[in-house]
This record gives structure tokens, C-alpha cells and sequence, in this order.
């Protein structure tokens, strides 16, 4: 896919943008509204982990922002070890505070580049990332994330996303804009619409959901299955 990401924003763009929103993105109501259906992929996303890896011990937040999924997976699977990645300073010292007093094991956070994580051979019971992998760009990234991640996992291990998606077709696509504008909309009028628009738009390269299964199968896994998806967003995972 030979496309142009030059005029699209940089991690120091994207950075700055989510270091002012450290507030807002600790609470669900308010960090995840822009999300379609955000409660019911954060539920479906840990239950599926919680019933892939019942004895998990491991656990690694990719973009974890301000910690809610890692905290959700902690309600259902106590004392985990947990990593903690984002590129948001403010963001990790967050997640890692909240995350800190709800577990016992250890909580580590790393703050760079998802594309730059040195990460252990068969370490990880649980991989979450949750609205983040939409910032990858070409192909050669999300070939490499992907394959980060399953050779991180242990056997056995699962890695479970939710995120902003694509679609094959003109007219598909077309449907599904018009729906998350409209939802937008309901959210905070037309200007509201017009700002979140235009920062995925700026920000955002996200790829359809049959990419993505696609690669999880390129990449090794072998036990792929889709949770949920309403309009340009879904949440599915595999088990290595």
C-alpha cells in the first residue's frame, strides 16, 4: 500500500495532544465517548481474556492511556503483573498510579513508540490495545506490530483489540461516515462532529477489520474470532 502519511501528524503531535486530555481519558463516560459501543468492547475484550487465560499472571497494555482496560482486566483477574505502555507521559504516570492500587504484582510502565518496544519471547498471558493501533502507518508497521505481539505472548496467550476500522468498499465506507457523524452529533452538536472528524482524519490510519484478521493469521495465530463491531468499530482477538 503506497501511501502518502506525510501530512499526517507526528507522534510529538499526537503526544502533546493526549498529555492536555490526562483527565478525561481516566474516566470512561467522558475518555471513550468518541467510541462507539466503548463499555461493551471493553467488557467483551476482558472476558474473552479472562475466558482464554483464567490463570494469567502477565499482562501487557499497549497504548494504555490513562489504565481503564488494564483496570477492567484487573476487576476480573486479580494481582496481575502489569506493563504499561503509551506515549503520553501524563497518561503512564496515570494509569500507573490508578493501576497500582488495584493490584499486588508489579506495574511497569514503558513510554515510547509502540513500534520501538523491545519486548520478551513468550512472556505475556494477556495483550490488550485498545484505540491505539490506528496510529500505525504503512503496512511494514503493522506487519511488525503484529508480529511483536505474537511472539510476546506465550503459547496459549491472548491479545485482544478495539479500535477504529475501516472498509473494502466506497459505498461502505460512505455508510458507515455517515453513521459515526451522526453519532457524533448526538454527542455535541455539529461543531463537535467537525473537531473529532478532523483530528482522526489528522491522526488516524486505521485499516479494515478483514486486514487486520488477515494478518493475525500471516503473523502465526491460529484461533482468531470477532467480538463486536457497530459501524467503523470493533473489537476482536486471537489466542496464540
Amino acid at each position: 500500500m503506497n501511501t502518502d502519511y506525510s501530512k499526517k501528524a507526528t507522534n510529538q503531535q499526537i503526544r502533546e495532544r493526549f498529555d492536555k486530555d490526562t483527565e478525561r481519558f481516566s474516566n470512561l463516560e467522558t475518555g471513550q465517548q468518541t467510541t462507539i459501543d466503548a463499555p461493551i468492547t471493553m467488557e467483551l475484550c476482558t472476558e474473552a481474556a479472562r475466558y482464554a487465560n483464567p490463570h494469567a499472571t502477565q499482562l501487557l497494555d499497549v497504548g494504555c492511556g490513562a489504565g481503564n482496560y488494564t483496570l477492567k482486566m484487573l476487576s476480573k483477574i486479580p494481582d496481575l503483573n502489569c506493563v504499561l505502555n503509551d506515549l503520553s507521559l501524563p497518561m503512564l504516570q496515570k494509569a500507573k498510579e490508578r493501576v497500582s492500587s488495584q493490584t499486588k504484582g508489579n506495574v511497569t510502565i514503558i513510554q515510547d513508540d509502540m513500534r520501538n518496544l523491545n519486548l520478551p519471547d513468550n512472556h505475556f498471558d494477556i495483550i490488550l490495545a485498545a484505540a491505539t493501533l490506528h496510529h500505525l502507518r504503512d503496512d511494514n508497521d503493522w506487519e511488525l506490530m503484529f508480529t511483536k505481539i505474537y511472539s510476546a505472548l506465550k503459547p496459549g496467550g491472548s491479545f485482544w483489540v478495539s479500535d477504529l476500522i475501516t472498509h473494502s468498499s466506497d459505498a461502505i465506507t460512505r455508510l458507515f461516515e455517515d453513521s459515526y457523524s451522526r453519532y457524533l452529533e448526538t454527542l455535541g452538536g455539529p461543531e463537535y462532529r467537525q473537531k473529532v472528524l478532523d483530528y482522526v482524519h489528522y491522526e488516524d490510519t486505521p485499516r479494515s477489520l478483514n486486514y487486520q484478521l488477515a494478518l493475525l493469521a500471516k503473523v502465526g495465530f491460529g484461533k482468531i474470532d470477532i467480538l463486536h463491531k457497530n459501524s467503523s468499530f470493533a473489537a476482536f482477538g486471537a489466542i496464540k
